[in-house]
């Protein structure tokens, strides 16, 4: 368990030592990107919203550049991976949003990789989503420090357990307020040093519906006359929720941006703020048809602001169509530093002369949505949506009349392109989509001697006989009913190193029932041990403002078992984990089993 560490410190030694290498990057931009989970459009002061209360994030567009046309994916993870690799997420690799389906292939590089290769001290806080072990884990990715859940929509927003390089913790607090503690300690740590890349990608306002108090007051009486396109559809306390999440955003942005002014570097740094997708309830979006999960405007635009005291105008708006795709060539091209080595082909643009308003010759383009089976494409003025029907989005923002035998040649000339795009990303990684709700069939690999601790969450599993999920949801998930000798799970791994094997079960166990004879196996290597003691912990009740969707698990606290140690071998294989005998009603609940190589 020790080496992890020392694998960590040496790294830190090396990141610290590049800079003397990259020397003409020491007076380059610091780079800070906020990234939102679920926000909307239309959930800012500055789209319009009376209800809001953004002041911090509205100054960012007061101070710095507007994406007015700006837009992201109909989920997380992609949009998350667009902004990563500056490629349409089809080609990454990313097939979902969970149960490994979100990990981007290893064949791509990262913005981060690009900093870190120009000498930038880069760190992730918060939300990764983009593959939780290693080598898909943000510390693999170009980032030399990460602290948050790796994983998709997490379960518990108050004192949550969160993994620091590699170790889960408990923390204390809101997870929004302390994912911030450590972006301002990173940005403190690093300022002095040399520029740096600080990702922070924000946890909500994504379900559960949990918020600290002093902004949950503030929103619960609240008076809604901005409603959603859909009015019959919308959830008054669920938007008061939502806005009461973002202002609680807002104050961490905040707080990241006082902390930038008081080390005197706010100048000379570059500040981005954008969303994930569109709004993950029917909430106000100016008529926007569409909501997360949609191709349709409401469910891909979102806000997105771009502030540079030192070299951006103040105030201007941009109102050409952009996406998230773009943020890679911009960024690379606004610090000066090169595009990722190595790495695939950009799909986006670089937006340097728009945003310095130099009046560039602009060429029309097409921005694609897609999600499922579903699959839109965007020009300037018009939208094809995915059931073939174009709109004017000048005239028509709701998208409710349908325009395609008055304008021929605007539809056929988008339904072309779209074919033609839906043709070239999705034969170059085939399969596009996993079944939806199995586990992804890309193994996990375990004993990388740079990472050594691989956690193997419920997420990533597959539950077979009685056992089965907490929730249908898997990200946050653990599994249940486990009370007969027919149950196991199973998690595809590939082993890279032969060695012997730490195996830690997080579980719970109800008094009474512990004593079950299990296995961990994995090929021909074998484990058994008891689970003992009993630990049964009850299910929060201190998490949730409003109830949680019933798709999400409710959470509890969990127990680590040392199992002992196992020698595994070299190679792909099913981590079985399999009850033996059980005396009481039932095994356990398994939250993650975790393997860690002992290093010699």
């Amino acid at each position: 368990m020790k080496h992890i560490g020392l694998c960590i410190a040496l790294s830190c030694v090396l990141v610290c030592s590049s800079y003397g290498v990259a020397e003409k990057y020491r007076d380059g931009p610091n780079v800070i990107v906020f990234l939102a989970d679920d926000a909307g459009w239309g959930d800012y002061g500055a789209s319009g919203n009376r209800h809001a209360h953004t002041p911090h994030i509205d100054t960012l567009a007061r101070d710095g550049v507007s994406l007015d046309r700006f837009f992201v994916c109909p989920v997380c993870s992609p949009t998350r991976a667009e902004f990563l690799t500056g490629r349409w997420w089809p080609r990454t690799g990313v097939r979902g949003v969970s149960t490994g389906q979100e990990r981007l292939n290893l064949d791509e590089q990262t913005i981060a990789n690009a900093f870190q290769s120009a000498g930038y001290a880069t760190g992730c806080f918060g939300k990764w989503h983009n593959g939780s072990q290693w080598p898909y884990h943000p510390m693999a990715r170009g980032f030399d420090t990460y602290y948050g859940h790796p994983a998709g929509h997490w379960g518990e927003y108050f004192d949550p357990p969160l993994e620091r390089e590699g170790r889960m913790e408990r923390a204390t607090g809101f997870i929004v307020d302390v994912c911030t503690n450590e972006a301002i300690e990173f940005i403190r740590r690093s300022a002095p040093r040399g520029p740096f890349f600080c990702y922070v990608p924000f946890t909500t306002p994504h379900t559960p519906w949990a918020v600290p108090d002093e902004n949950w007051l503030r929103f619960k009486d609240r008076e809604i006359t901005q409603r959603a396109t859909q009015v019959e559809r919308e959830n008054i306390d669920e938007t008061r929720c939502a806005l009461a999440m973002l202002e609680n955003q807002d104050t961490n942005v905040g707080r990241i941006l006082s902390t930038i002014e008081e080390l005197g570097i706010r100048d000379n740094t570059i500040i981005v703020y954008f969303s994930d997708n569109g709004p993950n309830t029917h909430r106000w979006t100016d008529g926007m048809a569409g909501k997360k999960g949609m191709t349709d405007e409401g469910g891909v635009r979102s806000v997105c602001f771009i502030r540079w005291p030192e070299k951006l105008p103040k105030g201007h708006t941009v109102y050409e169509i952009t996406s998230a795709v773009d943020l890679l060539p911009t960024l690379t091209s606004l610090a000066d530093i090169s595009q990722p080595k190595g790495g695939r082909p950009i799909d986006g643009q670089d937006l340097t002369a728009l945003l310095k308003n130099a009046s560039p010759s602009w060429q029309e383009r097409y921005i694609f949505s897609a999600w499922g089976n579903k699959a839109s494409v965007r020009s300037q003025q018009y939208r094809l949506d995915a059931s073939n029907r174009l709109f004017d989005m000048y005239a028509d923002p709701s998208q409710s009349k349908n325009i395609a035998a008055e304008q021929l040649g605007v539809f056929t000339a988008m339904k072309k392109a779209l074919n033609q795009w839906q043709q070239d990303v999705w034969e170059e990684k085939a399969p596009l989509q996993t079944a939806k709700g199995s586990v992804d069939p890309r193994p996990i690999g375990v004993g990388y001697h740079d990472f050594p601790i691989t956690m193997l969450p419920a997420r990533d599993g597959e539950p077979y006989g009685c056992v089965s999920r907490s929730s249908k949801a898997p990200n946050c998930s653990y599994f249940v009913n486990w009370h007969t000798v027919d149950g196991k799970m199973i998690w595809n791994i590939d082993v890279q190193s032969s060695g012997q094997y730490e195996v830690v079960i997080d579980y719970t166990c109800p008094l009474g029932d512990e004593g079950s004879l299990i296995e961990v196996s994995c090929n021909d290597s074998q484990l058994q041990g008891t689970v003992e003691p009993a630990f049964d912990s009850p299910l929060y009740t201190n998490q949730d403002t409003l109830p949680r969707p019933k798709a999400e698990s409710q959470m509890k606290e969990f127990r680590p078992l040392n199992l002992g140690q196992i020698h595994l071998q070299k190679g792909k294989g099913q981590l079985v984990l399999r009850a033996l005998d059980i005396p009481g009603q039932s095994v356990m609940d398994v939250r993650r089993v975790t393997l860690t190589l002992l290093l010699k």
